[in-house]
């Protein structure tokens, strides 16, 4: 009885990944079907809560003690198609449509270069290399995927309607911008280390207000896209004013403790910026 009690512990992180799975596949026959408001607006709605669910498997997973090989892999399937194809097929019906063969390349760059990220850190995985615990390398698909269905939520609920003929191009370049930053090297906070404290609870009260003055003054719809704006903006910020201070971030602790105890052993622009080209983390 506690070998198969211990069996169906493995599968419970595994049910959150595929249900995360099923809301990716429910989005795109929503998309696929009929490319009206309301049709789009629930495809968005069930990618939204598809993150959800994806934010969970790891953590139960961690609780359970369940983590396995098997887990990871199912994991990075379960995330190309919730958050690389089903918000690349809504953004072409919901915008990009109209312009023809751009907007598909641009609609399948999204996807692609979500599968690219998630490939990298796979690879990376299996060779040994520990990722930061402090950053990200590249904007985490599930954000990227957050950003994108955020803002088709904001504009169903503000119009109702489906997008404007003058809003295709801007709405093509920020889904090409977010395709970018997926594979690009700009380093985002995992906020992992993270402890709980009077500081990080004022901060978490500061959100939560920030949240609720925004959700009034305009519509909590506009929470999430806010939220997810912010968070894009503060890994571009840090990456361009703070580049030198998060390289040495991502250095073990403990060998940042003998740089910081002896100043012989403080290394030069040159040498951090060697170490960040050869050891990329995700």
């Amino acid at each position: 009885m506690q070998i198969n009690l211990r069996k169906a512990m493995f599968v419970l992180p595994n049910l959150f990944t595929v249900s995360s799975i099923f809301l990716g596949f429910y989005s795109m026959t929503l998309s696929a079907a009929d490319d009206t408001p309301v049709e789009l607006y629930r495809a968005a709605l069930a990618i939204f809560f598809a993150i959800f669910f994806d934010m969970f498997d790891g953590r139960v997973a961690r609780m359970t003690r369940t983590q396995s090989d098997f887990g990871v892999q199912l994991d990075s399937l379960a995330d190309v198609v919730s958050f690389g194809a089903a918000p690349a097929l809504l953004v072409y019906k919901w915008a990009l449509a109209p312009m023809g063969f751009l907007g598909l390349f641009i609609s399948f760059s999204f996807a692609a270069c979500g599968a690219l990220r998630l490939a990298r850190f796979n690879v990376l995985a299996a060779r040994g290399d520990k990722a930061s615990h402090r950053y990200f390398v590249g904007l985490p698909i599930p954000l990227a995927a957050g950003a994108l269905v955020s803002v088709v939520i904001v504009h169903y609920r503000t119009f109702g309607t489906l997008t404007a003929p003058t809003t295709h191009v801007p709405i093509a370049i920020g889904v090409a911008f977010l395709a970018f930053l997926m594979v690009s090297t700009v380093r985002y906070r995992t906020f992992k280390d993270v402890r709980l404290g009077p500081k990080s609870l004022a901060i978490f009260a500061f959100l939560v207000a920030a949240a609720v003055v925004v959700g009034f003054a305009t519509r909590p719809a506009f929470v999430l896209l806010v939220f997810a704006g912010a968070y894009i903006l503060m890994g571009l910020v840090e990456s361009i004013f703070f580049r030198q201070a998060i390289k040495r971030s991502d250095l073990p602790p403990a060998v940042q403790r003998e740089i910081d105890a002896d100043e012989a052993l403080e290394a030069d622009d040159d040498d951090i910026e060697a170490k960040d080209e050869g050891d990329e983390y995700i």
